[in-house]
């Protein structure tokens, strides 16, 4: 008989996030989550304060911003076995994969004892301020301003379509610092305390369960102390983050959790044993083999110290470009379960595939478009246009 390979170290650890995330404080947070009313948004902050105290919410910081000094890899088990698990993850994209890591890599050493720690244990919590009502995903043409004031600046400005800023502490604000012929330039990088007089924060409908939020910022007075990176240098240090930290690990495991779910349900009405579904299936879970290959060898260039920007558009683009046939495959196999909602007591495993559909364009635009993933890769990549 052919024994198992002993289990390594991140096996190990993987079992014990794993074990953490089959516990009960995320069945209650799960729980809490699919039992809110529509146009209502639970946070599922214990969650992450459970995490925070094992120190696995930012697993590969550094000790002393309040992290266990692990490497990509663990973190990566924890980004993974949350969205297998199903636990929204929308405030750890934001808090420590977005606003952390760039404070890490950015931020003074004053930033980083003022918000890391406190990120980490899950006690506070953060939001990304880009988007504007005439900006779009197009960052370089933001209206958001920032008017010299002393020895600081005061902020004006309307961010729209940001996710947990009704929940979080501070935000990375991107405004103009200066006008110049190419829009991309004179942007700077703030974090503003959306606690503060003159932010004004209301919800904006979304086809989804979680909300949008509309953000008014109306005179916040800021220092050189809050500033991010150089002034007038936002854009080159933001996409300088976001090229490095692109893996596709998060996009995978939520394209991996429901495609399960399709098989299962595949198998329990019978039409598993259909060829003609049977090969859809299979090919399916070919193609998530293959992202998920894709996105482990991501994490392991963060883990060597050698990230490849192009090679991580590819995984991002190919992982975010699955939902869609694994949604349609649903869809098919489920019949009209699938488009009854989570507050019909006939929906499909609690709504969850109608819900997805709902959510489904979203994996093609969070974290860069797929437009902009093959942009990436047509010119980085292949030296083309």
């Amino acid at each position: 008989m052919t024994q198992a390979p002993p289990a390594t170290g991140i096996d190990t650890f993987r079992e014990e996030v794993h074990a953490f995330f089959a516990g009960d404080t995320v069945r209650r947070t799960l729980a809490e989550v699919a039992a809110h009313a529509p146009g209502e948004e639970a946070a599922g902050l214990e969650v992450y304060r459970a995490l925070g105290e094992r120190g696995w919410l930012a697993a590969d910081w550094p000790r002393e911003y309040g992290g266990l000094g692990l490497s990509p890899r663990e973190a990566a088990v924890v980004t993974e076995e949350m969205t297998l698990a199903g636990v929204p993850d929308d405030v750890h994209v934001l808090s420590i994969d977005i606003v952390g890591k760039f404070l890490l890599l950015a931020g003074t050493e004053r930033q980083k004892k003022q918000h890391l720690p406190a990120l980490a244990r899950g006690e506070r919590a953060a939001s990304v301020l880009f988007t504007e009502p005439d900006a779009g995903s197009d960052l370089s043409a933001l209206r958001t301003r920032a008017e010299a004031d002393g020895d600081g600046w005061r902020l004006y400005g309307t961010k729209v379509f940001n996710m947990k800023s009704q929940f979080a502490d501070v935000a990375l604000c991107a405004a103009r610092t200066s006008d110049g012929a190419i829009g991309m330039y004179g942007i700077t990088l703030f974090l503003l305390p959306l606690r503060s007089p003159g932010v004004h924060v209301e919800p904006v409908p979304s086809v989804q369960n979680d909300r949008f939020n509309l953000v008014v910022i109306d005179g916040v007075r800021l220092t050189e102390a809050d500033v991010v990176g150089e002034v007038d240098d936002g854009w080159r240090s933001l996409n300088d983050l976001l090229q490095l930290e692109r893996t596709g690990i998060d996009f995978h495991g939520k394209a991996r959790r429901l495609l399960d779910l399709v098989i299962r349900r595949a198998a329990e009405t019978g039409r598993l044993a259909d060829p003609v579904h049977g090969v859809r299936l299979a090919e399916l879970d070919a193609r998530l083999r293959a992202s998920h290959a894709m996105a482990w060898q991501m994490v392991e260039n963060l883990a060597a110290g050698a990230p490849d920007p192009v090679a991580s558009a590819m995984s991002k683009w190919y992982a975010g470009e699955q939902f869609r046939p694994v949604l349609q495959a649903g869809q098919e196999i489920d019949g009209m379960g699938s488009v009854l909602t989570a507050w019909d007591g006939e929906a499909t495993a609690d709504g969850v595939l109608e819900a997805n559909v709902r959510l489904g364009p979203a994996h093609r635009l969070a974290s860069g478009t797929s437009e902009i993933m093959l942009y990436l890769i047509a010119t980085n990549g292949l030296g083309l246009l």
